[in-house]
């Protein structure tokens, strides 16, 4: 037990630039608590002690701000950064090295009593804000943007945005990996893609000799000019 605190002791002091002293990460870092209380949870869960380990999942969630089942499986060296709101489904499995932001929610969308709730692998990174619902698998080392909702499986080394989520990164290493917030925005490429289409074909009518008079008494051109100042900043327009 205790070689499995210094253990997370130590994750935590890898993984948060902000964390000063093993005392300061003992005592005020709740996503540490939420887990330790998980184990004791889970301990009487599995013991059939039902109405025990849901009780301490409450008084975890009441003392943090985390919820998590005790019937779900989480692996060592997992993080809970902040982790206010985050929420693990009762049959959610959790591999190893597994860093997750606050706002998380490991859903299910099933009534049956079956495994309705997500697989994430070992070395993932899971955004603050991102809903994970349903059976589905996030394989390894994948990268889960911030403020998605994956509702399909993820294949392993991935990077998944949106809404819903899009794989637009493979082949991602499994490291200690922070960034979860500079991700590429496949809604915002496909605009600018449309913008700068729309520019060339201008410039082809003005070529033609035909005025922009219509398109100018339609208010078009400044709705243009309102979309290209609404992507430029994501998308360098």
């Amino acid at each position: 037990m205790f070689e499995r605190i210094r253990e997370d002791l130590e994750m935590v002091r890898m993984r948060d630039p902000a964390a000063r002293s093993t005392l300061e990460i003992f005592f005020c870092y709740p996503g540490l608590h939420a887990i330790w209380c998980h184990r004791l949870a889970s301990w009487f869960w599995n013991h059939k002690l039902l109405f025990l380990g849901r009780f301490t999942s409450a008084i975890s969630r009441l003392l943090t701000g985390i919820e998590i089942h005790p019937g779900a499986t989480i692996g060592r060296r997992v993080f809970i950064d902040h982790g206010m709101g985050v929420v693990i489904g009762e049959t959610a499995e959790v591999g190893d090295d597994v860093l997750i932001y606050q706002g998380v929610v490991l859903g299910g969308t099933s009534l049956e009593k079956t495994k309705r709730h997500p697989t994430v692998g070992s070395g993932v990174v899971i955004g603050s804000g991102a809903k994970i619902i349903g059976n589905i698998k996030i394989g390894d080392a994948s990268k889960i943007g911030a403020g998605s909702v994956v509702l399909k499986s993820v294949p392993s080394g991935s990077t998944c945005v949106g809404i819903p989520g899009r794989v637009v990164q493979e082949q991602r290493k499994c490291a200690i990996d922070l960034d979860h917030g500079e991700l590429p925005d496949p809604v915002a490429e496909v605009i600018t893609l449309l913008l700068k289409r729309q520019n060339e074909m201008e410039a082809q009518i003005k070529e033609l000799g035909i005025t922009s008079q219509v398109m100018k008494a339609n208010g078009l051109l400044n709705r243009k000019t309102e979309m290209e100042e609404i992507f430029s900043e994501g998308a360098g327009i």
